[in-house]
């Protein structure tokens, strides 16, 4: 490659990297877990920290059964070396973000070219769904990198490239291992391994991939994939089945059945059509989707050249659609682990594709239509009282904030008209590159700071260790995960998965202990009759909800609620972990 153009890749690199880093970076340390998913992982994860035990992960007194631990272990790890929990609990996200972003752009180079890695590389980044989710505590883009990177280790082993000339032994078992990190994230980090399935069919159909079944070594792949998720299991088979509380057994039968084999099988939540995916791929991976209609024709051409560079991409996308469809239950995120793949089928069509008129005019549109509605909806915000201003007030209690939220997206309104009208129709890409580069850095630094306090509990918490004062005791009613996180001091709570009734039963009984020193914090569904709401205290909508902070005087006429023996107060535990409950 001559100097010029190795000058120019490298300032291109350079370029896509710092974008990277201040796209997913930007807000790191400037707010709290928010619900639903971030709090319950942080909450684990402190536990571990706080009381040595990172093998069976508890929230108080109760097991956490719904995920398996190496998520929060991360997140407990970055805050034993960072010792900052507002770092700690999106660090994971953030490096395997990159991580992934970092295996699709070298992937590309090594089946194509630089240009074409770093084109894969900004598929994946633009896309909407991949990075709102990297800005998110969840355990998603954990389980989009590990599956990443097992595609990556296969692929260099099956396709035969210039860099990898034959069989790459160690790409083969960084595949499967990585597979099974995976799996032991979230159950679904197996299917990484279906890539195989149209790498088998390619083989025997004559095509240039090859598996190397019958070598010896071909083994070192599987056993690595156990070895991985032995990193885990096996300890927690042994703790568990040598352990003599039936609570243990539970943990090990929701785990590994329940939560895997049972939920995909007979889900029982969140049920979709079966076209759900084709709409989320259709709308949450924009910008990148609006190629595909002159990519589909294109990948024709290329198949029918017998290319496996692009059938095995594409073929495992299309499994990975078929393996998510079949169950009822379905959330847009699960789709997300087949966005690095189809970049990397798209990354080589790109440069012909954004020289086209339409293509460019979709992306200068793109640009302009999103600029134009954040400045619309800002202004009309600022000068007017729309409807949906009143609905984020009302249900997010945001009235403090809705003047500076409107500015906000006055000013991402104003960067992205900008964009367009500075690169203009010369320049559409780098138009569309800056409008969503400042969408997320101005979201990340002034809209995440500006949101936490009413999105993270952490402003309902404040109010109310101010309120019952240093010395109070608190209990907890109908409580979210968040409360428990945020929570000043050490409180009792009687109970997550138990009915609201009986909670407030077991809490009514707590504080008639100590009448004069104990509060209750309670949600509105769980308010009975018998309390004095002339003494209660009204917080107002916190995510989503009403909450009441009860005094002993306002709970004095409900001794007959007191039926129910107190219980030693334990901390939370949850239904469904992938309930997106908002609060």
């Amino acid at each position: 490659m001559p100097r010029l153009a190795r000058t120019a890749i490298s300032r291109e690199t350079w370029l896509f990297w710092i974008v990277a880093v201040l796209v997913l970076g930007a807000g790191l340390g400037l707010r709290d877990p928010w619900p639903a998913d971030e709090p319950r992982f942080a909450l684990v994860a402190r536990q571990m920290v706080d009381s040595g035990d990172w093998l069976f992960p508890h929230r108080g007194g109760e097991l956490y059964s719904d995920k398996p631990p190496l998520f929060m272990w991360l997140q407990a790890a970055a805050y034993t070396v960072i010792g900052n929990w507002r770092v700690a609990f999106l660090l994971p996200s953030l490096l395997a973000a990159l991580g992934t972003l970092w295996c699709v752009i070298d992937l590309g180079r090594r089946l194509w070219t630089r240009r074409v890695g770093l084109y894969a590389g900004w598929a994946v980044l633009l896309a909407l769904q991949f990075t709102w989710q990297a800005k998110k505590a969840q355990i998603d883009p954990l389980v989009v990198f590990w599956i990443t990177l097992a595609n990556y280790g296969l692929l260099r082993h099956v396709l035969t490239t210039r860099s990898d000339p034959g069989p790459n032994w160690s790409m083969w078992a960084l595949g499967w291992a990585a597979a099974g990190f995976g799996t032991i994230s979230k159950g679904v980090g197996a299917i990484a391994l279906l890539m195989l399935v149209p790498a088998g069919i390619a083989a025997v159909r004559g095509w240039p991939v090859r598996l190397y079944a019958t070598h010896p070594r071909f083994w070192l792949g599987p056993l690595a994939f156990v070895a991985a998720c032995g990193v885990w299991l096996v300890p927690m088979l042994v703790a568990a089945l040598g352990n003599g509380s039936p609570d243990y057994r539970t943990y090990m039968d929701d785990i590994l059945l329940r939560q895997t084999a049972k939920r995909y099988a007979a889900s029982w939540h969140h049920a979709q059509p079966a076209w759900y995916f084709l709409e989320v791929m259709a709308t949450m991976w924009l910008p990148t989707a609006l190629a595909l209609p002159w990519a589909v024709p294109a990948w024709r051409r290329r198949l029918r050249r017998v290319d496996p560079r692009y059938l095995l991409p594409l073929a495992w996308w299309l499994l990975v659609l078929v393996f998510f469809t079949i169950p009822s239950g379905k959330r847009d995120m699960y789709i997300l682990p087949a966005l690095p793949m189809a970049a990397l089928a798209l990354a080589p069509l790109l440069p012909g594709l954004l020289r086209r008129v339409w293509p460019r005019r979709l992306a200068l549109g793109f640009a302009a239509a999103l600029g134009g509605v954040a400045l619309v909806a800002g202004l009309t915000m600022w000068f007017g009282d729309p409807g949906f201003e009143r609905h984020l007030v009302a249900q997010r209690g945001l009235e403090n904030e809705a003047l500076a939220l409107a500015g906000l997206l006055v000013a991402i309104g104003a960067w992205g008209v900008a964009s367009v009208l500075w690169f203009g129709r010369r320049r559409p890409i780098a138009a569309l590159v800056s409008t969503l580069a400042g969408l997320w850095v101005l979201f990340g630094l002034i809209g995440a700071p500006l949101l936490n306090d009413s999105s993270s509990a952490r402003g309902l918490m404040v109010a109310v260790g101010r309120r019952i004062g240093a010395d109070a005791e608190l209990g907890l009613v109908a409580w979210r995960e968040q409360h428990l996180l945020m929570a000043d001091r050490a409180v009792a709570e009687f109970g997550f998965k138990r009915p609201f009734d009986e909670q407030m039963r077991r809490g009514l009984a707590w504080q008639a202990q100590r009448p004069a020193s104990r509060w209750l914090l309670v949600q509105d569904a769980a308010m009975v009759d018998c309390i004095d709401r002339r003494h209660a205290q009204a917080l107002g909508n916190a995510n989503r909800r009403s909450w009441w902070l009860l005094p002993g005087a306002a709970t004095a006429a409900c001794a007959d609620a007191m039926l129910t023996p107190t219980a030693p107060p334990s901390a939370a535990s949850d239904d469904d972990g992938d309930a997106d409950d908002g609060g």
